[in-house]
């Protein structure tokens, strides 16, 4: 009889085993899943998808929305031709969304018939499909350049705009 009292007996016998039990039950799981973790965490990786893990994807991602850009006056200006090549080329050259071909008299006949203070407002504030183009990359006056040198191609005869004198009294300081 004592053989059956032995196979229903636990392996448990004191109060110090059965905390023993309980206290690795809990760590040996947790510590294989800390196990598990740093090992999946630590695997480099290959593939799509990869380099976006790299500190400068991350600061990429993070980066602020806006940003301000401050544009300092003055150096030296960019002629119309060189203004036109940055900015109207993309329009006039083709003559898309109505407006006036590059060397088109014909079309710039009447716009030039306006004088240039006209030309100049429709392109610093825009006109039909052209937006403003003051405020931009290029001055005010470089605009007005690009103007006249578009104009002049088409047959007017006006003159460059000249860049307004330096105040006597700032010259001096």
């Amino acid at each position: 009889m004592s053989q059956a009292h032995d196979e229903h007996e636990t392996p448990i016998k004191t109060p110090k085993q059965l905390i023993l039990a309980v206290i690795f039950a809990f760590l040996v799981p947790i510590f294989a899943i800390v196990l598990l973790v740093k090992n999946v965490g630590s695997d480099t990786r290959s593939g799509a998808g990869a380099d976006a893990l790299s500190e400068e994807a991350t600061a990429a991602r993070i980066q602020p929305i806006g940003a301000v850009t401050i544009k300092l006056e003055g150096g030296p200006l960019k002629s119309g031709e060189e203004v036109f090549k940055g900015q109207c080329t993309a329009c006039h050259t083709a003559g898309l969304a109505g407006a006036p071909k590059f060397g088109d008299a014909a079309a710039w006949g009447p716009r030039v018939g306006q004088g240039y203070e006209a030309l100049l407002t429709s392109a610093l504030k825009g006109k039909g499909a052209m937006g403003a183009q003051g405020g931009g990359d290029f001055s005010d006056l470089e605009i007005g350049r690009a103007v006249v040198y578009m104009a002049n191609a088409g047959g007017a005869k006006l003159e460059e705009p000249k860049a307004a004198a330096a105040p006597a009294d700032a010259a001096s300081k």
